[in-house]
């Protein structure tokens, strides 16, 4: 699996390059098609960021990242 840095992850915000990625627990998970993601932003939070210390705070599970399609891994930094 390819990874990519969290600068690389930045770029994908919906913003920069039309591309919304977000990580969780160590994966790239591509959000361009999800309608929630669509300007790059969701609720308070932004695309292009690891989501994973967010989660405990939403309404919904991890399980909703099994919709989307895993891009690759976050480098440890």
């Amino acid at each position: 699996m390819k990874t990519y840095t969290k600068s690389q992850l930045a770029l994908r915000n919906g913003q920069d390059r039309d591309e919304v990625w977000v990580a969780y627990q160590g994966k790239i998970y591509d959000v361009t098609k999800s309608r929630l993601w669509k300007t790059g932003k969701h609720y308070e939070h932004w695309a292009g960021q690891d989501l994973t210390d967010e989660l405990p705070d939403a309404p919904h599970t991890e399980k909703v990242f099994e919709k989307f399609e895993v891009i690759g891994g976050l480098e440890n930094q």
